[in-house]
Protein backbone atom coordinates (compact mmCIF):
# COMPACT_ATOMS: atom_id res chain seq x y z
CA UNK A 1 0.00 0.00 0.00
CA UNK A 2 1.08 3.47 -0.68
CA UNK A 3 3.41 4.82 2.30
CA UNK A 4 1.91 7.91 2.24
CA UNK A 5 -2.01 7.36 2.45
CA UNK A 6 -0.27 5.26 5.17
CA UNK A 7 1.67 8.80 6.56
CA UNK A 8 -1.46 10.58 6.52
CA UNK A 9 -3.81 8.35 8.24
CA UNK A 10 -1.08 7.88 11.00
CA UNK A 11 -1.39 11.76 11.37
CA UNK A 12 -4.83 11.41 12.21
CA UNK A 13 -4.98 8.73 14.78
CA UNK A 14 -4.20 9.35 18.45
CA UNK A 15 -2.55 7.20 20.72
CA UNK A 16 -5.53 5.76 22.01
CA UNK A 17 -6.58 4.22 18.56
CA UNK A 18 -3.26 2.69 17.90
CA UNK A 19 -3.60 0.72 20.77
CA UNK A 20 -6.76 -0.37 19.82
CA UNK A 21 -5.58 -0.97 16.42
CA UNK A 22 -2.63 -3.21 18.18
CA UNK A 23 -5.02 -5.26 20.20
CA UNK A 24 -7.17 -5.75 16.88
CA UNK A 25 -4.33 -6.92 15.37
CA UNK A 26 -3.31 -9.42 18.04
CA UNK A 27 -3.44 -13.11 16.69
CA UNK A 28 -2.41 -11.86 12.81
CA UNK A 29 1.09 -10.15 14.17
CA UNK A 30 2.51 -11.87 17.40
CA UNK A 31 1.80 -10.11 20.76
CA UNK A 32 5.33 -9.72 21.33
CA UNK A 33 6.46 -7.74 18.27
CA UNK A 34 2.91 -5.58 18.84
CA UNK A 35 4.11 -4.44 22.79
CA UNK A 36 7.06 -2.29 21.37
CA UNK A 37 4.44 -0.20 18.64
CA UNK A 38 3.94 3.09 19.66
CA UNK A 39 2.33 5.10 16.69
CA UNK A 40 0.31 3.64 13.49
CA UNK A 41 3.68 3.62 10.94
CA UNK A 42 5.32 1.01 13.38
CA UNK A 43 1.85 -0.89 13.17
CA UNK A 44 1.76 -0.30 9.28
CA UNK A 45 5.47 -1.96 9.14
CA UNK A 46 4.62 -5.25 11.17
CA UNK A 47 1.05 -5.39 9.31
CA UNK A 48 3.29 -4.73 5.70
CA UNK A 49 5.98 -7.91 7.74
CA UNK A 50 3.10 -9.99 7.24
CA UNK A 51 1.52 -8.91 4.06
CA UNK A 52 -1.84 -7.72 6.03
CA UNK A 53 -1.90 -4.72 3.80
CA UNK A 54 -1.68 -5.54 0.34
CA UNK A 55 -4.88 -5.06 -0.30
CA UNK A 56 -6.74 -2.39 1.37
CA UNK A 57 -9.66 -4.19 2.75
CA UNK A 58 -7.92 -4.97 5.95
CA UNK A 59 -7.27 -1.53 6.74
CA UNK A 60 -10.79 -0.73 6.13
CA UNK A 61 -11.83 -3.16 8.37
CA UNK A 62 -9.68 -1.44 11.32
CA UNK A 63 -10.49 1.94 10.16
CA UNK A 64 -14.41 1.16 9.95
CA UNK A 65 -14.19 -0.48 13.71
CA UNK A 66 -12.45 1.96 15.83
CA UNK A 67 -15.11 4.34 14.37
CA UNK A 68 -12.59 6.22 12.05
CA UNK A 69 -14.99 6.39 8.79
CA UNK A 70 -13.55 9.53 7.92
CA UNK A 71 -10.19 8.05 6.77
CA UNK A 72 -11.74 5.48 4.91
CA UNK A 73 -11.96 7.84 1.70
CA UNK A 74 -7.89 7.66 1.83
CA UNK A 75 -8.00 4.19 0.63
CA UNK A 76 -10.45 4.51 -2.32
CA UNK A 77 -8.13 4.34 -5.07
CA UNK A 78 -10.51 3.69 -8.10
CA UNK A 79 -14.47 3.21 -7.96
CA UNK A 80 -14.22 -0.55 -6.62
CA UNK A 81 -14.80 -1.07 -3.61
CA UNK A 82 -11.44 -3.58 -2.32
CA UNK A 83 -13.24 -5.98 -0.22
CA UNK A 84 -14.08 -7.62 -3.88
CA UNK A 85 -11.34 -9.91 -4.34
CA UNK A 86 -11.40 -13.65 -4.71
CA UNK A 87 -10.54 -14.13 -1.00
CA UNK A 88 -9.27 -11.30 2.27
CA UNK A 89 -8.68 -11.59 5.57
CA UNK A 90 -11.18 -10.65 8.22
CA UNK A 91 -10.80 -9.42 11.56
CA UNK A 92 -11.29 -11.86 14.71
CA UNK A 93 -15.08 -11.81 15.31
CA UNK A 94 -13.57 -12.39 18.92
CA UNK A 95 -11.03 -9.03 19.19
CA UNK A 96 -14.22 -7.09 17.82
CA UNK A 97 -16.47 -7.91 20.39
CA UNK A 98 -13.92 -7.70 23.15
CA UNK A 99 -12.99 -4.02 21.51
CA UNK A 100 -16.82 -3.08 21.59
CA UNK A 101 -17.14 -4.17 25.13
CA UNK A 102 -14.14 -1.89 25.45
CA UNK A 103 -15.96 1.02 23.80
CA UNK A 104 -18.80 0.74 25.79
CA UNK A 105 -17.60 0.50 29.07
CA UNK A 106 -17.47 3.23 31.45
CA UNK A 107 -14.58 4.26 34.39
CA UNK A 108 -16.54 3.36 36.73
CA UNK A 109 -17.63 -0.34 35.78
CA UNK A 110 -13.68 -0.49 34.37
CA UNK A 111 -12.47 -0.22 38.26
CA UNK A 112 -15.42 -2.58 39.48
CA UNK A 113 -13.73 -4.84 37.25
CA UNK A 114 -10.24 -4.19 38.10
CA UNK A 115 -10.89 -5.14 41.77
CA UNK A 116 -13.16 -8.58 41.09
CA UNK A 117 -10.30 -8.98 38.87
CA UNK A 118 -6.99 -8.38 40.83
CA UNK A 119 -7.00 -11.43 42.78
CA UNK A 120 -6.30 -13.29 39.90
CA UNK A 121 -4.34 -11.29 37.95
CA UNK A 122 -1.88 -10.03 40.22
CA UNK A 123 -1.89 -6.49 41.67
CA UNK A 124 0.94 -5.18 39.80
CA UNK A 125 -0.26 -6.00 36.32
CA UNK A 126 -3.59 -5.06 37.50
CA UNK A 127 -1.94 -1.57 38.07
CA UNK A 128 -0.59 -0.77 34.66
CA UNK A 129 -4.01 -1.16 33.32
CA UNK A 130 -5.29 1.88 31.64
CA UNK A 131 -8.48 0.13 29.69
CA UNK A 132 -10.72 -2.70 29.60
CA UNK A 133 -8.28 -3.66 26.64
CA UNK A 134 -5.28 -4.00 29.15
CA UNK A 135 -7.19 -6.21 31.00
CA UNK A 136 -8.08 -8.49 28.21
CA UNK A 137 -4.57 -8.52 27.38
CA UNK A 138 -3.90 -9.57 30.91
CA UNK A 139 -6.49 -12.24 31.19
CA UNK A 140 -5.25 -13.61 28.06
CA UNK A 141 -1.53 -13.82 29.50
CA UNK A 142 -3.11 -15.53 32.77
CA UNK A 143 -5.19 -18.08 30.56
CA UNK A 144 -8.53 -16.83 31.72
CA UNK A 145 -10.04 -15.72 28.44
CA UNK A 146 -9.67 -16.63 25.05
CA UNK A 147 -11.73 -17.19 21.78
CA UNK A 148 -12.82 -20.23 23.45
CA UNK A 149 -12.93 -19.66 27.13
CA UNK A 150 -15.08 -16.74 27.73
CA UNK A 151 -16.75 -17.77 30.94
CA UNK A 152 -14.36 -15.82 33.68
CA UNK A 153 -15.40 -12.70 31.31
CA UNK A 154 -18.97 -12.83 31.13
CA UNK A 155 -19.14 -13.96 34.96
CA UNK A 156 -17.19 -10.33 35.50
CA UNK A 157 -19.56 -9.01 33.26
CA UNK A 158 -22.74 -10.02 34.60
CA UNK A 159 -21.70 -8.01 37.80
CA UNK A 160 -20.94 -5.04 36.08
CA UNK A 161 -23.51 -4.04 33.01
CA UNK A 162 -25.98 -7.10 31.70
CA UNK A 163 -25.73 -5.69 28.42
CA UNK A 164 -22.02 -6.04 27.70
CA UNK A 165 -22.37 -9.42 29.45
CA UNK A 166 -25.10 -10.40 27.07
CA UNK A 167 -22.67 -9.50 24.30
CA UNK A 168 -20.35 -12.28 25.24
CA UNK A 169 -23.38 -14.52 25.39
CA UNK A 170 -24.59 -13.65 22.01
CA UNK A 171 -21.07 -14.50 20.52
CA UNK A 172 -21.11 -17.49 22.24
CA UNK A 173 -24.19 -18.28 20.76
CA UNK A 174 -23.25 -17.49 16.93
CA UNK A 175 -20.51 -20.38 17.47
CA UNK A 176 -18.05 -18.65 16.41
CA UNK A 177 -15.21 -18.90 19.26
CA UNK A 178 -13.45 -21.45 17.47
CA UNK A 179 -9.80 -20.16 17.72
CA UNK A 180 -8.52 -18.67 14.31
CA UNK A 181 -5.53 -19.86 13.27
CA UNK A 182 -2.72 -17.45 12.79
CA UNK A 183 -1.02 -16.58 9.96
CA UNK A 184 2.36 -18.71 9.23
CA UNK A 185 4.83 -16.74 7.68
CA UNK A 186 4.00 -17.26 3.97
CA UNK A 187 0.59 -16.87 3.77
CA UNK A 188 -1.17 -13.65 3.07
CA UNK A 189 -4.71 -12.30 2.91
CA UNK A 190 -5.65 -15.66 1.13
CA UNK A 191 -5.45 -17.89 3.80
CA UNK A 192 -7.10 -20.59 4.75
CA UNK A 193 -6.09 -23.61 7.47
CA UNK A 194 -3.68 -25.93 5.37
CA UNK A 195 -5.51 -29.09 6.68
CA UNK A 196 -9.42 -28.47 5.52
CA UNK A 197 -11.45 -31.15 6.81
CA UNK A 198 -11.70 -33.67 3.95
CA UNK A 199 -12.86 -36.72 4.70
CA UNK A 200 -16.59 -38.23 4.28
CA UNK A 201 -18.29 -39.38 7.65
CA UNK A 202 -18.50 -43.34 7.64
CA UNK A 203 -21.82 -42.37 9.58
CA UNK A 204 -23.45 -40.42 6.67
CA UNK A 205 -25.88 -41.51 3.98
CA UNK A 206 -25.32 -41.31 0.74
CA UNK A 207 -28.06 -40.88 -2.25
CA UNK A 208 -26.80 -43.67 -4.15
CA UNK A 209 -29.59 -44.87 -5.26
CA UNK A 210 -28.49 -49.00 -5.55
CA UNK A 211 -31.12 -51.46 -7.02
CA UNK A 212 -31.69 -53.05 -3.25
CA UNK A 213 -34.62 -54.71 -1.98
CA UNK A 214 -35.93 -56.51 0.78
CA UNK A 215 -35.47 -60.42 1.93
CA UNK A 216 -39.42 -60.32 2.24
CA UNK A 217 -40.14 -58.18 -1.02
CA UNK A 218 -39.99 -59.88 -4.59
CA UNK A 219 -36.97 -59.29 -7.31
CA UNK A 220 -38.12 -55.89 -8.82
CA UNK A 221 -35.60 -57.21 -11.75
CA UNK A 222 -32.61 -57.26 -13.11
CA UNK A 223 -30.15 -54.36 -13.68
CA UNK A 224 -31.58 -51.33 -16.21
CA UNK A 225 -29.45 -51.79 -19.24
CA UNK A 226 -26.40 -49.63 -20.26
CA UNK A 227 -27.88 -47.35 -22.62
CA UNK A 228 -24.72 -45.46 -24.74
CA UNK A 229 -26.92 -42.91 -25.77
CA UNK A 230 -26.97 -41.69 -22.16
CA UNK A 231 -23.32 -40.66 -22.44
CA UNK A 232 -20.99 -38.27 -24.15
CA UNK A 233 -18.76 -40.09 -26.74
CA UNK A 234 -15.11 -39.65 -25.90
CA UNK A 235 -13.18 -41.94 -28.82
CA UNK A 236 -11.01 -39.21 -29.67
CA UNK A 237 -7.22 -39.38 -27.86
CA UNK A 238 -6.14 -36.28 -27.23
CA UNK A 239 -9.96 -35.59 -26.04
CA UNK A 240 -9.77 -32.10 -26.78
CA UNK A 241 -8.53 -28.73 -25.47
CA UNK A 242 -7.79 -27.65 -21.98
CA UNK A 243 -7.16 -24.10 -22.14
CA UNK A 244 -6.46 -22.19 -18.59
CA UNK A 245 -6.65 -18.52 -18.14
CA UNK A 246 -4.25 -17.90 -15.23
CA UNK A 247 -4.53 -14.39 -14.01
CA UNK A 248 -2.00 -13.83 -11.08
CA UNK A 249 0.23 -9.99 -11.53
CA UNK A 250 -2.82 -6.66 -11.68
CA UNK A 251 0.52 -4.03 -11.79
CA UNK A 252 -1.31 -0.72 -11.74
CA UNK A 253 -4.52 -1.65 -10.22
CA UNK A 254 -6.04 -1.84 -6.56
CA UNK A 255 -6.40 -5.73 -6.63
CA UNK A 256 -3.74 -7.45 -5.09
CA UNK A 257 -0.96 -10.30 -5.90
CA UNK A 258 -3.06 -14.19 -6.33
CA UNK A 259 -0.28 -16.01 -4.52
CA UNK A 260 -1.16 -19.86 -4.74
CA UNK A 261 -2.73 -19.59 -8.71
CA UNK A 262 0.43 -20.89 -9.89
CA UNK A 263 -0.18 -23.73 -7.83
CA UNK A 264 -3.69 -24.12 -9.75
CA UNK A 265 -2.96 -24.07 -13.07
CA UNK A 266 -0.08 -26.53 -12.65
CA UNK A 267 -2.39 -29.04 -11.08
CA UNK A 268 -4.69 -28.54 -12.83
CA UNK A 269 -2.53 -28.89 -16.26
CA UNK A 270 -1.22 -32.23 -14.78
CA UNK A 271 -4.74 -33.60 -14.15
CA UNK A 272 -6.52 -32.53 -17.54
CA UNK A 273 -3.35 -34.25 -19.30
CA UNK A 274 -3.57 -37.06 -17.52
CA UNK A 275 -7.71 -37.24 -18.62
CA UNK A 276 -6.17 -37.05 -21.92
CA UNK A 277 -6.59 -33.44 -23.05
CA UNK A 278 -4.09 -30.59 -24.68
CA UNK A 279 -3.67 -28.30 -22.87
CA UNK A 280 -3.04 -24.51 -23.22
CA UNK A 281 -2.09 -22.08 -20.79
CA UNK A 282 -2.72 -18.39 -21.12
CA UNK A 283 -1.08 -16.44 -17.72
CA UNK A 284 -1.72 -12.53 -17.19
CA UNK A 285 -4.04 -11.43 -19.63
CA UNK A 286 -6.18 -8.05 -19.74
CA UNK A 287 -9.83 -8.45 -20.32
CA UNK A 288 -9.79 -7.66 -23.54
CA UNK A 289 -6.94 -10.46 -24.66
CA UNK A 290 -9.04 -12.90 -22.51
CA UNK A 291 -11.88 -11.68 -25.19
CA UNK A 292 -9.58 -11.71 -28.08
CA UNK A 293 -8.15 -15.25 -27.27
CA UNK A 294 -12.28 -16.90 -26.24
CA UNK A 295 -13.13 -15.40 -29.95
CA UNK A 296 -10.23 -16.95 -31.51
CA UNK A 297 -10.71 -20.60 -29.63
CA UNK A 298 -14.34 -20.69 -30.22
CA UNK A 299 -13.36 -20.59 -33.99
CA UNK A 300 -11.03 -23.52 -34.20
CA UNK A 301 -12.16 -26.76 -35.59
CA UNK A 302 -13.30 -28.80 -33.34
CA UNK A 303 -14.69 -32.24 -35.51
CA UNK A 304 -11.56 -34.19 -34.14
CA UNK A 305 -12.21 -33.12 -30.48
CA UNK A 306 -15.34 -34.72 -28.19
CA UNK A 307 -15.17 -31.88 -25.71
CA UNK A 308 -13.58 -28.67 -24.59
CA UNK A 309 -12.35 -27.39 -20.82
CA UNK A 310 -11.93 -23.88 -20.40
CA UNK A 311 -10.39 -22.97 -16.58
CA UNK A 312 -10.55 -19.04 -15.95
CA UNK A 313 -8.39 -17.78 -12.54
CA UNK A 314 -8.75 -15.06 -11.56
CA UNK A 315 -10.14 -12.24 -9.10
CA UNK A 316 -14.13 -11.54 -9.88
CA UNK A 317 -17.29 -10.37 -8.70
CA UNK A 318 -20.85 -11.00 -9.44
CA UNK A 319 -21.41 -12.75 -13.06
CA UNK A 320 -17.87 -11.16 -14.33
CA UNK A 321 -13.97 -12.40 -13.83
CA UNK A 322 -11.29 -9.69 -14.42
CA UNK A 323 -8.42 -9.09 -16.49
CA UNK A 324 -5.09 -8.22 -15.20
CA UNK A 325 -6.08 -4.48 -16.21
CA UNK A 326 -9.10 -4.82 -13.70
CA UNK A 327 -11.79 -4.47 -16.35
CA UNK A 328 -14.36 -7.12 -16.42
CA UNK A 329 -14.89 -9.96 -18.57
CA UNK A 330 -18.73 -10.72 -18.11
CA UNK A 331 -19.21 -14.98 -18.07
CA UNK A 332 -21.60 -14.77 -20.75
CA UNK A 333 -18.82 -13.62 -22.87
CA UNK A 334 -16.99 -16.20 -21.71
CA UNK A 335 -18.95 -19.05 -22.95
CA UNK A 336 -20.88 -17.28 -26.05
CA UNK A 337 -17.95 -18.13 -28.45
CA UNK A 338 -18.86 -22.13 -27.90
CA UNK A 339 -22.38 -21.86 -28.32
CA UNK A 340 -23.98 -24.65 -31.04
CA UNK A 341 -24.34 -21.54 -33.32
CA UNK A 342 -20.90 -19.73 -32.57
CA UNK A 343 -19.33 -23.08 -32.88
CA UNK A 344 -21.34 -25.52 -34.85
CA UNK A 345 -18.54 -27.89 -35.15
CA UNK A 346 -18.87 -28.61 -30.79
CA UNK A 347 -22.84 -28.65 -31.04
CA UNK A 348 -23.99 -31.86 -28.94
CA UNK A 349 -20.11 -32.06 -27.51
CA UNK A 350 -19.83 -31.29 -23.68
CA UNK A 351 -18.41 -27.53 -22.73
CA UNK A 352 -16.78 -27.44 -19.60
CA UNK A 353 -16.51 -24.25 -17.62
CA UNK A 354 -14.44 -24.02 -14.30
CA UNK A 355 -14.33 -20.41 -12.45
CA UNK A 356 -11.93 -19.40 -9.98
CA UNK A 357 -12.83 -16.30 -8.87
CA UNK A 358 -14.94 -14.14 -6.00
CA UNK A 359 -18.76 -13.65 -7.18
CA UNK A 360 -18.69 -10.65 -4.77
CA UNK A 361 -17.82 -9.34 -0.92
CA UNK A 362 -20.29 -11.52 1.05
CA UNK A 363 -19.12 -13.60 3.68
CA UNK A 364 -21.10 -17.24 4.03
CA UNK A 365 -21.27 -18.21 7.63
CA UNK A 366 -22.10 -22.16 8.74
CA UNK A 367 -25.78 -23.09 10.09
CA UNK A 368 -26.69 -26.63 11.37
CA UNK A 369 -29.48 -28.08 9.23
CA UNK A 370 -32.66 -29.53 10.56
CA UNK A 371 -33.44 -32.84 8.83
CA UNK A 372 -37.00 -32.61 7.46
CA UNK A 373 -39.83 -35.00 8.32
CA UNK A 374 -40.45 -38.40 6.59
CA UNK A 375 -43.25 -36.89 4.55
CA UNK A 376 -41.57 -33.91 3.44
CA UNK A 377 -38.71 -36.23 2.10
CA UNK A 378 -41.08 -38.48 0.35
CA UNK A 379 -42.89 -35.69 -1.42
CA UNK A 380 -39.35 -34.36 -2.32
CA UNK A 381 -38.50 -37.28 -3.81
CA UNK A 382 -41.71 -37.37 -5.67
CA UNK A 383 -41.19 -33.60 -6.74
CA UNK A 384 -37.62 -34.34 -7.83
CA UNK A 385 -38.89 -37.68 -9.98
CA UNK A 386 -41.51 -35.36 -11.74
CA UNK A 387 -39.29 -33.16 -13.02
CA UNK A 388 -36.47 -34.81 -13.91
CA UNK A 389 -38.95 -37.24 -15.64
CA UNK A 390 -39.95 -36.31 -19.34
CA UNK A 391 -38.60 -36.84 -23.13
CA UNK A 392 -36.47 -34.41 -25.04
CA UNK A 393 -38.36 -33.83 -28.11
CA UNK A 394 -36.45 -32.99 -31.36
CA UNK A 395 -33.18 -33.65 -32.57
CA UNK A 396 -31.59 -30.11 -32.94
CA UNK A 397 -29.10 -29.20 -30.45
CA UNK A 398 -30.38 -25.76 -28.70
CA UNK A 399 -28.25 -22.61 -28.61
CA UNK A 400 -27.48 -23.10 -24.81
CA UNK A 401 -26.95 -27.15 -24.47
CA UNK A 402 -24.05 -29.12 -23.19
CA UNK A 403 -22.59 -26.50 -20.82
CA UNK A 404 -21.40 -26.81 -17.08
CA UNK A 405 -20.03 -23.96 -15.45
CA UNK A 406 -18.42 -24.57 -12.35
CA UNK A 407 -18.20 -22.22 -9.90
CA UNK A 408 -15.91 -22.11 -6.80
CA UNK A 409 -18.84 -19.90 -5.10
CA UNK A 410 -21.92 -19.01 -5.32
CA UNK A 411 -23.28 -15.53 -6.66
CA UNK A 412 -22.51 -12.25 -4.09
CA UNK A 413 -20.01 -14.75 -1.91
CA UNK A 414 -16.28 -14.87 -2.04
CA UNK A 415 -13.91 -17.81 -2.52
CA UNK A 416 -10.82 -18.78 -0.57
CA UNK A 417 -7.15 -19.45 -1.50
CA UNK A 418 -4.17 -20.72 -0.20
CA UNK A 419 -1.46 -18.44 -1.47
CA UNK A 420 0.69 -21.50 -0.81
CA UNK A 421 -1.27 -24.82 -1.60
CA UNK A 422 -3.51 -23.03 -3.80
CA UNK A 423 -7.26 -22.62 -4.10
CA UNK A 424 -9.73 -24.52 -2.18
CA UNK A 425 -12.30 -25.08 -5.23
CA UNK A 426 -9.26 -25.76 -7.47
CA UNK A 427 -8.10 -28.20 -5.70
CA UNK A 428 -10.63 -30.38 -4.39
CA UNK A 429 -12.16 -30.53 -8.06
CA UNK A 430 -9.17 -31.71 -9.09
CA UNK A 431 -8.58 -34.23 -6.31
CA UNK A 432 -12.26 -35.24 -6.59
CA UNK A 433 -11.46 -35.84 -10.82
CA UNK A 434 -8.60 -38.34 -10.12
CA UNK A 435 -10.37 -39.96 -7.49
CA UNK A 436 -13.00 -41.03 -10.15
CA UNK A 437 -10.83 -41.62 -13.23
CA UNK A 438 -8.65 -43.78 -11.26
CA UNK A 439 -11.23 -45.84 -10.38
CA UNK A 440 -12.04 -49.22 -11.46
CA UNK A 441 -15.11 -49.69 -9.64
CA UNK A 442 -17.31 -47.28 -10.16
CA UNK A 443 -18.44 -44.58 -13.28
CA UNK A 444 -19.07 -41.22 -11.59
CA UNK A 445 -20.36 -38.58 -14.01
CA UNK A 446 -19.29 -35.02 -13.83
CA UNK A 447 -22.24 -34.03 -12.09
CA UNK A 448 -21.40 -36.65 -9.81
CA UNK A 449 -18.09 -35.67 -8.82
CA UNK A 450 -19.09 -32.06 -8.51
CA UNK A 451 -21.68 -33.22 -5.86
CA UNK A 452 -18.69 -34.64 -4.02
CA UNK A 453 -16.94 -31.59 -4.53
CA UNK A 454 -19.30 -29.09 -3.10
CA UNK A 455 -19.95 -31.79 -0.03
CA UNK A 456 -15.65 -31.42 0.52
CA UNK A 457 -15.64 -27.36 0.46
CA UNK A 458 -18.63 -26.90 2.34
CA UNK A 459 -17.31 -28.97 5.44
CA UNK A 460 -14.38 -26.84 5.96
CA UNK A 461 -14.26 -23.37 7.75
CA UNK A 462 -12.25 -20.42 6.20
CA UNK A 463 -11.28 -17.83 8.79
CA UNK A 464 -14.21 -18.83 10.27
CA UNK A 465 -16.35 -18.42 7.34
CA UNK A 466 -17.76 -21.04 4.57
CA UNK A 467 -17.56 -21.47 0.95
CA UNK A 468 -20.14 -23.22 -1.12
CA UNK A 469 -19.52 -23.86 -4.86
CA UNK A 470 -22.26 -23.89 -7.51
CA UNK A 471 -21.85 -26.28 -10.20
CA UNK A 472 -24.62 -24.65 -12.95
CA UNK A 473 -25.25 -26.83 -16.43
CA UNK A 474 -27.50 -27.75 -19.49
CA UNK A 475 -25.55 -30.91 -20.12
CA UNK A 476 -27.95 -33.40 -22.12
CA UNK A 477 -26.25 -36.59 -21.17
CA UNK A 478 -23.93 -38.10 -18.84
CA UNK A 479 -19.61 -37.40 -18.85
CA UNK A 480 -17.43 -39.97 -17.39
CA UNK A 481 -14.01 -38.68 -17.10
CA UNK A 482 -11.38 -41.40 -17.53
CA UNK A 483 -7.44 -41.36 -17.57
CA UNK A 484 -6.37 -42.01 -21.51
Amino acid sequence: MDRLTLAHIDEELESSEVDALRFLCQGLVKRKRLEGVKDAKELFVKLEERGLLENPYFLYQLLQTISRADLLSLLETDSRRPEETDANLILSDYRVMLYQIHEDMTKENLDKMKFLLSSKLGKRQIETCNTALDVFVEMEKAGLLSETKLDELHKTLLQLDQQQALTVQRYIQRGTQQPQTTLPSHVSMDYQPTQPVLSISETQHNDVRLNVCSDAEPNPGPSPVFDQNDYYILSHNPRGMCVIFNNEYFPGTSLNYRGGSQRDEKTLHQVFEKLGFTVVVHNNLTAESMRRELEKLGKNNFLDDDALVVCVLSHGNKGSVYGTDAQQVFLQDVTKPFTSGQAPTLAGKPKLFFIQACQGSLYQRGYVPCPPRPRQEEEDRESRLEEDAGPVHGETVPHDADFLLGMATVPECKSFRNTSTGSIYIQQLCQELLRSAESSERDDDILTVLTRVNREVSKGEYLNYKQMPEPKYTLTKKLVLKFV
